[in-house]
């Protein structure tokens, strides 16, 4: 074969490789202008950031990750309702108020009315350290305070807002039992599936995966366990109450995508992490509610 005919093969391959790569480039310009003007940010309905104010910036790394549920745990000490898990580790300057109140509420002005612009409410996890029932009726003065933000629950049904703040911990139960009206929650246990009376009070029902289930991410779930989780999922759903396990595996091990992934396939519905663009990265490539 002559040169001139070798450098006609060369010249059309070559052209054949510039066609492909155009059009692979503009499906990814489409998929990045899609994600970007169109789609916009997606909220991460599962994702949920545990002991979020250990973070460098609590709540606002959560907020640009697209989470949609953070925990802080609160101490009521002389009046003030600060923020740490242990009391020894207490600031007077991190207070309830400024690490997530304050910041959300300028964030809603910033952001038309909404925490995300897609997506329902915003889930605030408060996790009582000291006594229920004193730490509550100051808790209670505060959020009256930030009325206009938050979810106000009225006897059997929930009204508008974009905050929704639940209670674990020491949680005051029978005073909240009372309330015709209040701008707070409380966070169920599995226990409290099978109490229908105080259904409403529960809108999330939380436990401890380690004291449910043996599984700990290695090998296949056992029959038994995975189907005691679908029981207890399609239960809470039954019931309009939402799915959260603690203690779940959240090392770098891949037994921890496993139980991700299980949590995923069962439809639990806040999966909690510390490693917040771990799940992040997790939730794009593998939740069916993110994933088109």
């Amino acid at each position: 074969m002559n040169s001139s005919r070798l450098q006609e093969r060369y010249f059309v391959s070559l052209v054949l490789a510039l066609i492909v790569s155009l059009f692979l480039a503009c499906g990814a310009v489409t998929r990045m202008v899609d994600a970007i003007f169109v789609r916009g940010p997606v909220p991460l309905s599962r994702a949920h950031a545990h002991n979020d104010y250990e973070h460098e910036r609590p709540l606002f790394e959560a907020l640009e990750l697209d989470f949609t549920s953070v925990e802080v745990d609160i101490h009521l000490i002389d009046g003030q309702l600060l923020v740490a898990h242990d009391k020894k580790d207490i600031q007077p300057d991190r207070t309830l108020q400024s690490l997530y109140l304050d910041p959300l509420r300028s964030h809603l002005h910033k952001n038309h009315g909404r925490v995300h612009r897609k997506g329902g409410a915003f889930t605030l996890l408060i996790d009582i350290k000291s006594d229920a029932d004193s730490t509550y009726r100051v808790l209670r003065s505060v959020l009256e305070k930030y009325k206009d933000m938050l979810l106000r629950f009225d006897g059997q049904a929930a009204g508008k807002g974009a905050v929704r703040v639940i209670l674990s911990g020491n949680r005051p139960i029978d005073c909240m039992a009372n309330e015709t009206q209040r701008f707070a929650a409380v966070d169920g246990r599995l226990a409290d599936l099978e109490n229908d009376s105080l259904s409403a009070l529960f809108p999330l029902i939380s436990d401890s995966w380690t004291s449910a289930f043996k599984w700990r991410g290695v090998g296949q779930m056992p029959e038994a366990e995975s189907d005691r989780l679908n029981e207890i999922v399609e239960t809470a759903h039954a019931r309009n109450q939402r799915i959260r396990f603690w203690s779940t595996p959240d090392d770098s091990s891949a037994a921890r995508e496993r139980v991700w992934q299980k949590l995923i396939s069962a439809d639990v519905d806040l999966i909690s992490t510390d490693d917040l663009r771990g799940l992040r990265q997790f939730l794009l490539e593998h939740d069916p509610l993110l994933v088109k």
